[in-house]
């Protein structure tokens, strides 16, 4: 803290933020408050600034009960904070925990929050924290036709930079909107590698308990675009998955109602697919440094109704149209993860030069 402490001392702060934006045990916001730093207001992403909303869901602005902060929501239709927003604030500092895939929404926050702060003026000050999913970077890079908040970038769906490492990408790549360059501030982590395996201290979101689903989650979110349930609604999301109409000798699950899954798929139906879970670290190994195609190739082959497993969502998650169709074709993972190399190769040029810690 003692290298961007200095940099607050007098100013007006504002923050975007989340329940991983920790301290040791205690919230950052917590943090500087006790410290005497003039916090005005908090920026919430998606899941909200104590991170328990269900995926997805618009979540209002509030006022905090800890420290009566005024809380701005950035997720909905008011994903940039405004002139308004921002004209009582000195300093903007980003400090959430992401899992280093291109359809969590935490980057294109980062985004908005940076193009707001170049647009007012503001310094923004990032606190780097580890991609736990940083040691690989895989997947189809995405079709600028098919931008969204689940992917605004051609990066592809597993792109192997921390938080900080990125938003120098959109800085120096002129990936803002309107060519906006941002007055940036990098507080490095230290002793980390992207061959690091980072234990999260506390879950993300609410359906990434643990590390296990956090490793899987870049192959499974491609679900959030099927017929497919991911295990919403049960004690391990992100680490099953399965449909009522699989066959019926498989393993089931029955999702429901919880904290962060308030309407899961196929709610009080029982599921017959897959357990992924496990051992975190055997479920990282096994992953073989890859986005793994085969669960998605294996559910699609076992549903009866393929004319309707794939819903309008899995190109906007997938990036482009292509990959729908190579499924329904029939191609092999390899022959798909074949057609992704140029794209890759293409990305992974770009993304040496923001490199800020060692492959």
């Amino acid at each position: 803290m003692k290298v961007y402490l200095p940099l607050l001392k007098g100013k007006r702060v504002a923050l975007l933020v989340n329940q991983t934006s920790l301290v040791g045990h205690i919230n950052l916001v917590d943090t500087l408050v006790r410290l005497h730093i003039h916090i005005v207001k908090i920026f919430s992403p998606e899941h909200g600034f104590r991170g328990m909303a269900d995926a997805g869901e618009t979540v209002g602005n509030s006022i905090d009960r800890r420290t009566g902060i005024p809380v701005i929501s950035l997720y909905g239709t008011h994903t940039r904070p405004s002139r308004a927003d921002l004209k009582d604030v000195d300093v903007m500092i980003y400090d959430i925990q992401d899992v280093g895939t291109r359809f969590y929404t935490y980057i294109s926050s980062l985004q908005r929050f940076m193009e707001a702060a170049a647009l007012n003026h503001k310094l923004l000050i990032i606190l780097d924290r580890p991609d736990p999913n940083g040691f690989y970077v895989d997947g189809p890079v995405l079709d600028t036709f098919y931008r969204s908040f689940v992917g605004l970038q051609p990066i592809p769906s597993v792109y192997g930079m921390t938080a900080g490492e990125y938003a120098e990408m959109l800085n120096g790549e002129h990936w803002l909107s309107d060519g906006l360059h941002c007055n940036l501030k990098v507080i490095r982590c230290l002793n980390y590698t992207h061959r690091s395996i980072y234990q999260l201290p506390v879950r993300p979101s609410p359906n990434l308990p643990d590390m296990g689903a956090v490793y899987l989650y870049p192959s499974l979110c491609l679900f959030e675009g099927t017929t497919v349930s991911v295990g919403r609604g049960t004690e391990k999301p992100f680490q099953v998955f399965g449909n009522p109409d699989f066959p019926h000798q498989l393993f089931h699950f029955v999702p429901q109602r919880m904290p962060g899954a308030i309407h899961p798929p196929f709610l009080h139906d029982t599921c017959y697919g897959f357990d992924l879970s496990g051992n975190a670290e055997r479920i990282r190994k096994n992953l073989h440094g890859i986005l793994q195609l085969k669960w998605l190739i294996t559910a699609y082959r076992l549903c009866p109704d393929k004319a309707r497993f794939f819903t309008g969502y899995f190109n906007k998650l997938a990036g482009n149209d292509e990959l729908k169709a190579e499924i329904q074709a029939g191609w092999s993972p390899e022959k798909i993860r074949e057609s992704w190399q140029p794209g890759l190769a293409k990305f992974s040029r770009i993304r040496a030069k923001y490199l800020l810690y060692p492959l």
